[in-house]
């Protein structure tokens, strides 16, 4: 199977009044992170980051100012992922709300994909006890954010893709076939 693990920074948690800041991915096959087959970008947000999104993220106006807009970010996203299943942590509640968001404020006509929520290779592997944020999934798997800036889209995707990897195969050994359903997600269109 071809995976993109993938995450969003934005400005806030509403994706109806807030806006992407920031996208980062890496591509997996067969089990294996590909960690030179990569995409990261800034997104200018059209707006000011609050100091405290700043402090939580560590991305700075600075850093944005001269990135591109949330549409053309995202059909370079899209392009990167191609036909790939995606795959982010709290991705059905907080990464795919984001992506559909900005695809309607843009009039970007979107496609669908494949798409899992990490949380559910979480849910499956551990049920109900002890919550299944990254935070939570990184202390079971024993994952170390050392070399990674949590909070960073760069940093929390080298964490998920590990992390994914490493449930996946407690899972199960067949890296062709996904362990956890996938659903319907959307990216925009864009000549692949």
């Amino acid at each position: 199977m071809d995976i993109v693990v993938f995450d969003l920074e934005t400005t806030g948690l509403s994706p109806y009044s807030e806006e992407i800041i920031q996208i980062a991915a890496v591509r997996m096959r067969a089990g294996r992170i590909l960690e030179h087959e990569a995409f990261a970008t800034f997104v200018n947000p059209g707006r000011r980051i609050s100091p405290f999104i700043t402090s939580y993220t560590g991305i700075s106006n600075a850093q944005v100012q001269d990135a591109p807009r949330a549409d053309m970010a995202l059909l370079d996203f899209s392009r990167f992922v191609g036909n790939a299943t995606l795959i982010a942590h709290n991705g059905k509640r907080f990464d795919m709300p984001f992506i559909r968001e900005s695809c309607t404020r843009h009039a970007l006509p979107v496609r669908e994909v494949s798409f899992i929520d990490s949380m559910t290779f979480s849910r499956k592997l551990w049920g109900g006890r002890g919550g299944h944020g990254l935070d939570a999934v990184m202390a079971r798997l024993r994952l170390s954010s050392d070399g990674a800036r949590r909070h960073d889209a760069r940093g929390d995707v080298q964490i998920l893709a590990e992390a994914v990897r490493r449930m996946w195969g407690q899972l199960s050994t067949d890296y062709h076939a996904c362990p956890v359903p996938c659903v319907r997600g959307m990216l925009p269109v864009s000549a692949i």
